[in-house]
């Protein structure tokens, strides 16, 4: 997966990563160390969570059209046979 981050957010993820470690496995590692994890987790981590996004967001605009539709059907007005 393709998933490109502004230089910024990039640097933070970075950070955070080596926090996490440091907090997390008492372990000091590098920013190339970080990178290499991030570009771990966007190759085989972040496919599964877009996915799942992408999935929720469907659920959403589901829900969305069929209360559209019901708002529709409810301005309809009965034609009279004669």
């Amino acid at each position: 997966m393709f998933i490109r981050f502004t230089k910024e957010q990039q640097e933070t993820i970075i950070a955070d990563i080596q926090r996490f470690f440091y907090n997390n496995r008492d372990e000091d590692i590098t920013e190339f160390e970080a990178e290499r994890v991030l570009d771990f987790i966007k190759e085989n981590v972040a496919p599964h969570i877009y996915n799942v996004a992408i999935s929720d967001a469907k659920y959403v605009v589901e829900r969305q059209y069929a209360s559209i539709e019901d708002e529709l059907a409810v301005l309809e007005r009965p034609i009279k046979i004669k």
